[in-house]
This record gives C-alpha cells, structure tokens and sequence, in this order.
C-alpha cells in the first residue's frame, strides 16, 4: 500500500494540517515513512507519515 506522504522529496515546502501556526516547513527527509520537516515556527520536527498527511505549501 502507498503512503500518503511517499511523494515528499528533500526541498518540497508543506503544512501540518492540524498545527497552521507552525507555518511553513521544508522537507528535509523521507525516510520508510518518518519525514523530517523543519517548520518556521516550530524547527525540526519528526512525522509519522502514516498518521498525518502533509499538505503541499503555496507561498
């Protein structure tokens, strides 16, 4: 079954759908579905990719 989130490549910007004010983050890894993101606001965080979808970020 493909992940919601295997597309995510280093580089692309995205948005946690549940946490707006984390801002916009860049993917910084895809890893057997943890993908690490730093976030503006937030920094870097890890996501479990099969829990939350993440949405791509129009700037």
């Amino acid at each position: 079954m493909e992940e919601t989130n295997d597309f995510l490549e280093p580089g692309m910007l995205v948005r946690h759908p549940d946490q707006p004010e984390w801002g916009v983050g860049q993917v910084q890894s895809n890893i057997n579905g943890r993908i690490t993101v730093n976030f503006r606001e937030m920094g870097k965080v890890v996501i479990e990719g099969k829990t939350v979808k993440l949405e791509i970020a129009s700037v």
